[in-house]
Parts: structure tokens; sequence; C-alpha cells
């Protein structure tokens, strides 16, 4: 103990500077702020004075307030604007909005009592989109969009005009989704206009676009869209209510968002189908399912979804039916590949060599003899390796994308093949699993298919084929027990339906003559029997 002290008092710093700062511990002694706005006020100087505060307008830099007077029946009324510096069009504040009410001639009325409100806003105000607000919370809300507020003395109303400048990135192919015979079209970070590229292909006017505010902080604009003739009502319902149920302070992005709404995301199995590909969207809307766009966000959330909706491409419904239904058997093979190929591969090696060729098994030995690691180190470098160069590939910028892969496949490849660290045959094995994860559409199935992988590799080195059979029954158990917003996820295999055509093959487009009975649409014919009428 002394000698403990003695170390102590040698080598331990002891501040004697006594600093008056503290920060407070107890939770509910930290001030909150009231969240409710109140009413606006009917005087000039108060309207003014709490946009002022509620914006710290000493500091912030981009609120721009603008006072000015208007001269209406030879009386002067106090004004002032409100907007936020480069979320606004300049020109249309300054050509539709200051200069009516500031230098346009206002003759006598022959009415004395003119009413103020209506002739604002039906005479001075030249705007496509003019909104009546009476409470501050809406107002903050307009400004915060890129909305310009006009407060008038002696009124409780202040007029939200829409002057957003758009300065959004234009339509451009998808970038994630690449689709040879298709639409080229896909999602940008403005809301409005993925609104109308979903309008403008589906071209029906009971296409229904609702509005839902989701965080409390950010106020992040979410449209939920359906076909209201067609989507079962309880679906629809079921989607509005987790949104409007979510007590969060934020929201960014749709993967946010897909997490908070999913109902079970513990093995990180994806429920909710994402995609910035219009075509693809407007499809299952047509279906009879829901689709979610986020404000600031490229991406789509369709709702709900099943297992067969991961493995297949927007692409497949533009091709003839042979072509489609071979690359889905491709898609599919690639999945079983990249669950199950490495796994058998240690559970043969390690257990089941008899099943063998004694050709392909002495080659198997000879490849391996220099090798000083067990299997599973082998297999599992090997897999690291590769999940390491397909990271550092997407991270790196795109210019020297493709260095790393050379540098990774082929030269440390080839290096540690050489040097007797892994064995010929090992490389085959990952080469051919990371091409077939690559087959697989969607990035979050491929995702969760990659991390599976590596519990059917612990379980091929334990039990060998045992092993995996008991994996592969705990799997589909998993898979049978999760529901995407009431509908089974391995429908319609588990439980058995009726596919009608809407199945893992489909059939020619003359025989699709039903939508998907699982989500209980409300038109279940998607066309006539007869559809080539032209034939008869």
């Amino acid at each position: 103990m002394n000698l403990r002290n003695f170390i102590n008092n040698l080598f331990k710093y002891n501040n004697t500077n006594n600093y008056n700062f503290s920060i407070m511990q107890d939770a509910n002694s930290i001030p909150t702020i009231n969240n409710k706005y109140p009413q606006i006020f009917s005087t000039y100087k108060d309207n003014l004075d709490f946009v002022k505060s509620k914006y710290n307008t000493l500091i912030n830099s981009d609120i721009v307030i603008r006072e000015f007077n208007i001269n209406i029946n030879k009386e002067f009324h106090n004004c002032f604007i409100v907007y936020i510096d480069g979320l606004v069009n300049s020109i249309l504040i300054n050509d539709y909005i200051l200069e009516p009410l500031m230098l346009m001639n206002h003759k006598k009325s022959q009415d004395d009592n003119l009413d103020l409100l209506n002739y604002i806003d039906n005479c001075l105000l030249p705007q496509n989109s003019v909104k009546k607000v009476q409470d501050f919370e809406t107002a903050f809300s307009g400004i915060n969009m890129g909305d310009c507020l006009l407060f008038v003395d002696s009124l409780n109303i202040a007029f939200d005009m829409d002057v957003k400048l758009n300065n959004q990135r234009a339509v451009s192919p998808p970038q994630t989704e690449s689709v040879i015979r298709g639409p080229q079209e896909g999602f940008v970070e403005n809301l409005r206009v993925n609104t109308s590229l979903v309008r403008r292909i589906v071209n029906n006017e009971n296409l229904i676009i609702e509005n839902i505010n989701v965080g409390k902080i950010s106020k992040t604009k979410c449209c939920v869209c359906y076909l209201q003739n067609i989507a079962n009502g309880d679906l629809v319902a079921e989607v509005k209510y987790r949104l409007n149920n979510l007590d969060i302070d934020s929201l960014i992005s749709t993967g946010q968002l897909e997490q908070l709404i999913e109902t079970d995301d513990t093995f990180g199995i994806p429920q909710i189908i994402s995609t910035e590909r219009t075509d693809k969207c407007t499809k299952y809307l047509l279906q009879g399912r829901v689709v979610v766009l986020v404000n600031g966000n490229p991406y789509a959330m369709i709702m709900p979804a099943t297992i067969e909706d991961f493995l297949f491409s927007p692409e497949d419904t533009n091709l003839r039916p042979i072509f489609s239904n071979f690359l889905r058997i491709i898609r599919i093979t690639a999945a079983f590949i990249t669950l199950l190929l490495p796994g058998i591969y240690i559970a043969i090696t390690s257990f089941h060599q008899e099943i063998l060729p004694t050709e392909l098994l002495f080659s198997i030995l000879i490849s391996r003899e220099t090798v000083p690691f067990p299997v599973i180190f082998e297999l599992l470098l090997m897999e690291f390796s590769f999940e390491l160069i397909r990271e550092a590939g997407l991270r790196v910028p795109s210019p020297i994308g493709s260095t790393i892969g050379i540098v990774g496949a082929l030269i440390l490849g080839d290096a540690a093949v050489k040097a007797g660290i892994v064995s010929p045959i090992l490389i085959i094995i990952v080469a051919i699993t990371g091409i077939a994860s690559f087959a697989i559409p969607d990035f979050s199935f491929g995702f969760h298919i990659r991390i599976f992988r590596f519990f059917f590799i612990a379980l091929g080195f334990v039990a060998g084929f045992l092993g995996i059979g008991i994996g592969i029954i705990m799997y589909i158990c998993i898979l049978c027990s999760l529901k995407s917003f009431g509908v089974p996820y391995t429908v319609p295999v588990s439980p058995a339906y009726n596919s009608k055509g809407n199945g893992f093959f489909i059939p020619p487009i003359w025989k699709q003559e039903y939508r998907a009975n699982f989500i209980s649409p409300k038109k279940k014919e998607a066309q006539d029997k007869i559809s080539m009428k032209w034939r008869y």
C-alpha cells in the first residue's frame, strides 16, 4: 500500500485549478422546451419578436427578415416576410411578393370597410400556391421547408407562399439496380419529383399520396402511396398507423424508417422492399401494395414483401417468360450457393471425404499438403479477405476501384497460394461463392445471406452434413415464422396459396389475369380472360 501511494504521488497528475463548470446530472432538473406553439398574434411587433427569438436571428446568418409597409386606402400597414436563404427562389420573392405589395398603385376602394385579409389574398399575391396559417407551428414548418411567410399588422393569420428553389439532382438512371431492357429513371432526393415520377407512370386518379410527418424535431415528410380502388384498406391503415406512432426526434433515411416499422428484425431478414426504380415501384402499386417515400432519400419502400420479391428483378416483366424464368432459376441457385457452398465444402473435407471421387480427393489432399493451418481457419481467412476486398472496393474512389479488385484477387490470391497459406481449391470455392452473391438483386437480402453463410460454416465444421441439415431446418422455420405487415414471408409456398400466376415462375403476359391473392386486393382481376382480343 505504501509503495502504491508512493508511485501515485510520484507519477499521478494532481490538478490544483478549480474550474467553476458543472453539468446537471439529474435529468429531471434539466429545463424542457414546450413544443406547443401559440397562435399567430394580431400585432405586428409581437409576431416579429417571436419569430426573431425562435430563429435566433442575432446569430443565424441564413434567416432573412424583410420589413416594409403597404399602402391600402391611404393607410399604411406594417409587414414583414421571413424565409431561409438558400432554400427559396429570390426572383419569385422579388417579382411576385415584394413588387406587388410595395410598388403597385393601390387605389382607394369605394368600400371604406375594406377586408384587408381578402384584399391581400385575392389582389396582391399573384402566387399559384398561397395558404393561410393560424399558428406558429405550421408557419415554422413552412419556413423550414423553403416557403416564404408574410405577416401583416392587425391580422392574426399569416400567408404561406411556396417559393422553393429547385436545385435538386436531375433524374438519372438508378445506380444500384441496373436494368438492360426497361425504363432508366430513378428516384432522386426531392420528394415532389419522386411523387411526380410515380403519378406520371400510374396515370390514374385513384392514386392516393398522403403526407405524414415523422420526427418531433426534423418533421420529415413521408408520402404513403397506394391505389384506392385496389389496395387493401387494412394494409393501408396498418402502414399509416405505424408511421403515425413513431415517437422519435428525427428521421433521415428510408433505412432508419425500415427498421422502425418492421415487425421483427432479430435475424436481419429484410421484410420491406427498398428500390430506387420507378418502374418497380409502380408495378407493385398496381398489384395492390403500399409504397412509402421519404423526403431527402432516393429510395422507395414497398410493403408487404415476401421472400420471392428479393430474388427477382424488375427486368423480369420486360423479358419473355422463358428468359425470365431461366434468370430466376439462376438467382435462386446463386442464393443457395452463397448460403451453403462454404459450409458444404468444410463438411465434406472434415467428415464426409468418402463421397468425393478418389482423384478429386487426392487432388484436394495434395493441394493442402503444404498448408499449415486447419481448414476452418483457412476458410474463414479467405471469406474475411473477400469481404474486406468487397468493402474496400465500395469505399475507395471510383478511378481506383478496379485496382483494388486486381490487387486483391490476382496478386494477393496468387501469392497466398504460392506461399502455401491457402489451397487452390479453397480459392475456387470462395470465388464461386462471391460471384454467386453478386447475382442476388436485392442488396439487403444479399447481405443477410452473406452473414448467415458463416453460421452454416460453423455448423458444417462442428457436425458435418448433420449440422447443415439442422441449420437448414432452423432457417426454414425462421422464415416461415416471419410476417411482413400480416403477410406470411414464405407465401405462396407456405402457407400454400393458389398464386394464379404470381409465384416463383411467371406465365406469359396474356395469362397473368389475377393479382396476388395473399394481399387480398379489392380488385382481384388484373385483366380480362381474353386480353388479346385482336386474335378473335
